[in-house]
């Protein structure tokens, strides 16, 4: 069974594309669109302007150099792009009069810190996207009238330190991502008061632990992704307070301990990443709630690039990978490491053969 990019690059538009979710990803494929049939009708636009596209919904405005930015924008903005630019600093009253803001993208700037009156003349605003900026912080009490933001990116940043006061104001908030920053630890009670949250995404950092209540906070969690990380452990208890979460990637990281009821209580997950990591055994009754024939794991599960020892601690994996073969990746880079007479041999083979 082949990893499908879908699943694995995991939900590709929030990872392959400016990553507002799949809604901010057509509204710039729009842009490039409208903009193919303005050339096409022989309008070109100003090199120096930024593009406008009007609607019936509002504009449609793209800021790129060399173009230059304007001081304000068409009242009826609805989605506003400004990127590339290298800016370090926004005025703080650089979204004044555009109260209709749903989108606002500024990724790939040099954006070292935020006005916390930046976002006051936009309550409307749905989707904010800071990707490959400078951040080190956010300021509190900048989404304070955020109340309709479904969407926070901060990818690429250079995030050491959260604080769960940042995140006040955020009622709608679905989907967060954290990606790529320099995070090593988190807060207790950082998603406390986040209780919409669908999307959670800490993967590339360089986080060793997690905070046993990371989970308490966000009541409807559906993908969490924390590859790329440090973790050397998964805790019991730590999932248990989302029982609804369908996609775990943990891929990438120093996990050599499962704990046996780390998976408990999951009643709904149809992908599981364990691949590359430092896994030799995992404890009896692990996978005692996965992969149910009719309920769960309908994406698979990847647990290659781990160094199995392929005795009798692993009967049970054992037997629950011959239930499940059909759902698993990377069949061929699932091998046993030890002992040296089944050194290289899949573990499939392994588990049939026993």
């Amino acid at each position: 069974m082949e990893k499908r990019e879908a699943i694995m690059s995991p939900w590709s538009p929030e990872r392959s594309q400016s990553p507002g979710g799949l809604s901010s990803h057509l509204s710039k494929t729009l842009l490039l669109l409208l903009f193919s049939v303005a050339s096409a009708q022989g309008v070109t636009p100003d090199r120096d302007t930024c593009l406008v596209f009007p609607s019936s919904n509002g504009s449609s405005v793209s800021c790129h150099p060399p173009a230059k930015l304007p001081h304000h924008f068409p009242s009826d903005t609805v989605h506003l792009v400004v990127e590339f630019f290298n800016l370090t600093q926004l005025r703080p009253d650089t979204l004044q009069g555009v109260s209709n803001l749903q989108e606002l993208h500024l990724s790939t700037n040099q954006l070292e810190s935020l006005s916390p009156k930046l976002l006051l003349p936009v309550p409307l605003l749905k989707v904010l996207d800071l990707t490959r900026n400078a951040l080190t912080q956010l300021p509190p009490g900048l989404f304070r009238v955020s109340a309709a933001l479904h969407t926070l990116v901060l990818k690429e940043n250079r995030l050491e330190v959260l604080e769960p006061s940042w995140l006040c104001g955020l009622k709608a908030l679905g989907h967060l991502d954290l990606s790529g920053n320099h995070l090593q630890t988190l807060p207790p009670g950082l998603l406390a008061n986040v209780t919409a949250l669908r999307i959670l995404d800490l993967s590339n950092n360089q986080l060793k632990t997690l905070p046993l209540d990371l989970l308490r906070g966000p009541l409807q969690l559906e993908r969490l992704h924390l590859e790329g990380n440090r973790l050397q452990v998964l805790e019991e208890g730590l999932l248990a307070p989302q029982p609804g979460l369908r996609y775990l990637f943990l891929s990438d990281n120093k996990l050599a301990a499962v704990a046996a009821g780390a998976f408990r209580g999951l009643q709904q997950l149809d992908m599981l990443d364990l691949s590359n990591n430092s896994l030799t055994s995992v404890p009896k009754g692990l996978w005692t709630s996965l992969g149910q024939p009719t309920r769960d794991m309908e994406d698979g599960f990847d647990i290659s690039g781990n160094p199995w020892i392929c005795d009798h601690n692993l009967d049970d994996l054992y037997r629950w990978l011959v239930a499940n073969k059909d759902k698993m990746f990377s069949r061929n880079d699932t091998r046993c490491a030890r002992p040296e007479a089944l050194k290289g041999q899949t573990l499939l083979e392994a588990a049939e053969s026993h």
